[in-house]
């Protein structure tokens, strides 16, 4: 496995981070715990959950993910071997998890003291704010339109509380999550003016059908060393090609939640088609080939993987040894330039 020192920090992670969002509604804890043991006999150290884990967020499930995770860290008392990182919740989508969810002192207190009972531990390395308080461009959102209504907790106010629990021991550094550049800059011109804690990392969507980070994040990225735990790699698994053809496995995620659209319209079918035969034509598996692009991003501190089966893991995990030579870079630039940004 391959390390890297995340800047601004002390956290070094696995290029690979184990993803969890799965964990309690399509996998069982039993499940959970043998991924975990796997994830950690191939090296990897970090794991990435959530408090409205698993997805999609339902009051019924709320929290298992990081109760399963939980459970393995009591079992097998590996807390000080990984670097664990959990989100907050937004507004808007998950109203069951608290009334009038924002990312004020008490919302931010009370999710804090409830992930770190569920995940049994004292403390997270990394604390993330799932997505931003105010209306802003995320989850595929295009065309940004003024709401003069708007009300949103302002993020000094976020900032100052993850401050206080930064100095009370109960998380060591703080990033963002489905975050724009105009955000990231205000979170740093923020801690930069209050002496607050740095967000040092920023968890967005990358992978070869949405590639919209590159246009102004990757800039931050390789600025300001606020690198990219990229999440959904493989498109909700579109990538690995076993949607082509109007084809529905049966366990498939976009298969059982019809919600997860975004990678469906015309334009990322046409380019998942394009992707899959170069990989077939260079003899590699589509989505280790998607994976291991991802993995050779300057930007990237961090590409978060999923599984619903151990074979989905081993494939996955397997990716950072794969390494893409210069012929199918070109030719993977070549289907971009056709289908640019073709499910942002």
């Amino acid at each position: 496995m391959q390390y890297h020192k995340i800047p601004h920090s002390s956290l070094e992670v696995s290029k690979i981070c184990l993803g969890t969002m799965t964990w309690g509604k399509q996998n069982s804890e039993s499940e959970a715990h043998q991924q975990l043991d796997y994830a950690l006999s191939q090296g990897i150290n970090f794991i990435d959950t959530a408090e409205m884990y698993p997805v999609p967020p339902e009051s019924e499930t709320q929290g298992l993910t990081e109760q399963y995770i939980g459970t393995w860290l009591a079992k097998t008392g590996n807390r000080e071997k990984v670097v664990l990182a959990s989100k907050v919740a937004g507004p808007n989508r998950t109203n069951h998890i608290r009334e009038n969810m924002h990312l004020d002192r008490r919302n931010i207190r009370e999710a804090i003291h409830s992930s770190l009972e569920r995940l049994q531990t004292d403390y997270l390395d990394l604390y993330q704010l799932h997505w931003p308080d105010r209306n802003a461009n995320f989850f595929g959102k295009l065309g940004y339109k003024v709401d003069k209504d708007e009300s949103y907790t302002p993020i000094i106010e976020t900032l100052e509380v993850l401050g206080e629990l930064v100095k009370e021991g109960k998380i060591r550094y703080i990033g963002v999550s489905n975050e724009t550049a105009w955000g990231v800059s205000q979170y740093l011109r923020l801690a930069e003016k209050h002496e607050l804690p740095r967000i040092i990392t920023i968890q967005n969507p990358y992978n070869l059908l949405n590639r919209s980070f590159e246009t102004a994040l990757a800039e931050f990225s390789h600025r300001e060393g606020v690198e990219l735990l990229a999440y959904s790699p493989l498109a909700f698994g579109m990538l690995s090609g076993k949607y082509l053809n109007d084809q529905w496995p049966q366990d498939g995620r976009l298969t059982l939640f019809k919600r997860f659209s975004r990678y469906l319209n015309p334009q990322g079918k046409a380019a998942t088609q394009a992707y899959c035969e170069l990989a077939d034509k260079h003899g590699l598996a589509p989505s280790q080939m998607a994976l291991a692009y991802v993995n050779s991003r300057s930007f990237v501190a961090a590409n978060i993987i999923g599984a619903t089966t151990m074979e989905q893991l081993q494939s996955n995990i397997a990716s950072f040894e794969l390494e893409l030579d210069d012929e199918v870079l070109e030719q993977i630039e070549a289907i971009h330039r056709q289908f640019t940004y073709p499910c942002p």
